[in-house]
């Protein structure tokens, strides 16, 4: 007994010891990732016609920006004449037709939340992980979607109307009622308390072209080189090279820059509830480059170099390191904010996020080597954050790009950048960026754009969970509505855990409806030319009153496109961004093609080019039929 009792008071001091050890470890351990970074918002892909933007904070409506992170709270608008596209997962996309207004209500890591209280909305979704749903608000039903399909809402002052198509599923919660299970190839209109339950009409204009557009974006070249969970693939395709270069692989060289620029030097930084400061790149293909890899100088051109492919790629706001002065002469003697892109596997110093998790070096989502101070490193090398002093694009010239701290978030960095810099006194941020947004930091252009009328704006949806920044969310953001938005909340329904399981709707036997659908004819057979659909069904719209898009091209964000010269006009004399392009690339190509490629594409019958370079206009005007 004794022996027992010595043995208990040596062991139990050992023992609590060894507990608060392990419990201020965990204490001090950085919060898991997918916390603080890891979360990729929507990204506004594709806007045409007027596209407005609102976030909670700004003083007003504006001009949608490409490549606008998308963050619970966001409203998004289109005009008679407008349309938008919205990459939300992995070959999931979201567009929203004219008179349409949109936002975005939740976003958690298996939940998408949408509110749609006037408009037309499709949802592309090719690829949907187990477990993971989308929700679409509407004024008389939430509509959740749990497994890949085409989706198309309509809503109108008189009734709501929900289509499923390509094996898609839904279940509709209304108002009032019990939940309806959608089955695929079904429409369901709502009318007041009224459920009715029909067969999927013919594709009309604008799915074929939501079809259309989609195929065109998931046959994408850069694709090979990029995680598949990185989105703007596409955009790399037509606005730059890839090259194969010894040091870093696949790299990826844009087109048609101006003379002297530098990564993160045309766009803006805004202010994100998630993320904090986040940049938004002005060119149409500023979204990959600018949140993933990093970016090196290849014999004298500036490449984006993804590294190599990872399971998971992570989202970052940017990927910079920020500097304060001294180090930039300023006449004001105003205070100075400066950046500059980070090199090849250089780690990333979060300025957002948690206490634990700000101003610790980061390589997430990085498949490459690990860099410090021009020196490869273990992985299971603790990095202190104050021995990374050196950042190897600074002796870049020009490459470090300031601004005033006032004008920094306030107005796009053309028109605020400071040119003497003297980048032998930078001193890096190794913490949160200590600049206070104002109301111009929530939005990514300036000046006002159209507000969607009183009536849309009035509407109340139908949700099962409350709208994220209103009171009763369950995630409380520092937020404010302006007075020139409102957002009512919404009539919340039971969920799938409280509720009772989905019944169908009735359906009249086959046989004896009103109206029967004449029998499809038979598909193309492989190796025969497919014509085009024609715009022709019991639910085709209106002609369109919409101008057709000029074919895009290779060039600066509002350079028009270039003709070709007519006989007996002299060419365009060589300008230097074209003088620049002619210049032989680093290393190899990377695209190579088959020899035999050229020979077996000259029989290949001609196709009508789809996508976004060119691609056909979705044409016909806002006006639905009324049945």
């Amino acid at each position: 007994m004794a022996t027992n009792a010595k043995w208990l008071i040596v062991t139990l001091p050992a023992l609590a010891l060894l507990l608060a050890t392990a419990s201020s470890a965990r204490a001090a351990a950085p919060p898991s990732q997918p916390g603080a970074i890891g979360r990729t918002p929507p990204r506004l892909s594709y806007t045409n016609g007027e596209v407005s933007f609102w976030r909670p904070g700004a003083q007003d409506w504006t001009t949608g920006q490409v490549n606008t992170p998308l963050a619970p709270g966001d409203e998004l608008y289109t005009a008679t004449q407008g349309d938008l596209e919205l990459e939300a997962g992995t070959r999931a996309f979201v567009r929203a037709w004219g008179d349409t207004r949109l936002g975005l209500a939740n976003q958690e890591p298996d939940f998408l939340q949408f509110t749609i209280p006037s408009g037309h909305l499709s949802v592309d979704l090719r690829g949907l992980d187990p477990g993971h749903s989308v929700e679409l608000d509407t004024p008389n039903a939430a509509f959740t979607i749990e497994q890949p399909g085409y989706y198309r809402v309509d809503v109108t002052p008189e009734r709501t109307s929900f289509i499923t198509r390509r094996g898609g599923r839904a279940t509709m919660r209304p108002a009032t009622g019990q939940a309806v299970a959608i089955v695929p190839s079904e429409e369901v209109v709502l009318e007041g308390e009224t459920v009715q339950s029909y067969v999927a009409p013919e594709l009309d204009v604008w799915d074929q072209w939501n079809y259309a557009r989609t195929d065109h974006l998931l046959e994408s070249v850069s694709a090979r080189y990029v995680p598949p969970d990185v989105y703007g693939v596409d955009d790399l395709d037509h606005y730059g090279t890839w090259r194969v270069v010894q040091t870093y692989g696949p790299v990826w060289v844009p087109e048609a820059v101006t003379p002297g620029w530098v990564p993160y030097s045309t766009g803006r930084w805004i202010s994100d509830p998630h993320y904090g400061w986040t940049w938004v790149d002005t060119a149409p293909w500023g979204w990959a480059p600018y949140h993933y890899g990093r970016w090196v100088v290849v014999d004298g051109f500036w490449a984006w170099a993804p590294g190599p492919v990872v399971a998971r790629p992570v989202y970052c706001p940017a990927l910079v390191a920020f500097f304060g002065a001294p180090g930039i002469v300023v006449s004001a003697g105003a205070p100075v904010v400066s950046w500059v892109a980070l090199s090849w596997g250089e780690p990333v110093v979060p300025w957002w996020g948690p206490a634990g998790f700000v101003g610790r070096p980061r390589w997430a989502g990085w498949g490459g080597p690990r860099v410090v101070n021009n020196v490869v490193i273990n992985r299971t090398t603790v990095v202190n954050v104050n021995n990374i002093t050196v950042y190897k694009n600074v002796a870049v010239q020009n490459s470090v790009v300031a601004v005033r701290q006032d004008h920094f978030g306030a107005r796009p960095v053309e028109e605020a950048r400071i040119a003497q810099v003297d980048v032998h006194r930078l001193q890096p941020v190794h913490g949160p960026l200590r600049v206070a947004p104002e109301a111009a930091s929530f939005v990514a252009a300036s000046g006002r754009a159209a507000r969607p009328p009183e009536t849309m704006r009035a509407r109340p949806v139908v949700a099962t969970r409350p709208l994220a920044g209103r009171v009763g969310a369950t995630r409380n953001e520092v937020r404010r509505e302006s007075p020139t938005v409102s957002i009512p909340a919404p009539r919340l329904v039971p969920t799938a855990r409280t509720a009772q399981p989905a019944t169908e709707t009735a359906r009249p036997p086959f046989g004896t409806g009103p109206a029967e659908r004449q029998r499809p004819a038979l598909p193309p057979r492989f190796g025969t030319p497919r014509a085009e659909a024609a715009p022709a069904g019991p639910r085709e719209l209106a002609p369109s009153t919409r101008p057709a898009p000029s074919v895009e091209h290779r060039g600066t964000v509002g350079e028009s496109a270039p003709q070709a010269p007519s006989p007996g006009r002299p060419a365009a004399a060589p300008t230097p961004e074209r003088a620049q392009a002619a210049r032989q690339l680093p290393g190899e190509p990377a695209n190579r093609l088959f020899p035999g490629r050229a020979e077996a594409e000259r029989g290949r019958p001609q196709t009508r080019p789809v996508g976004g370079h060119p691609e056909p206009t979705p044409g016909p005007s806002r006006e639905r039929d009324q049945r």
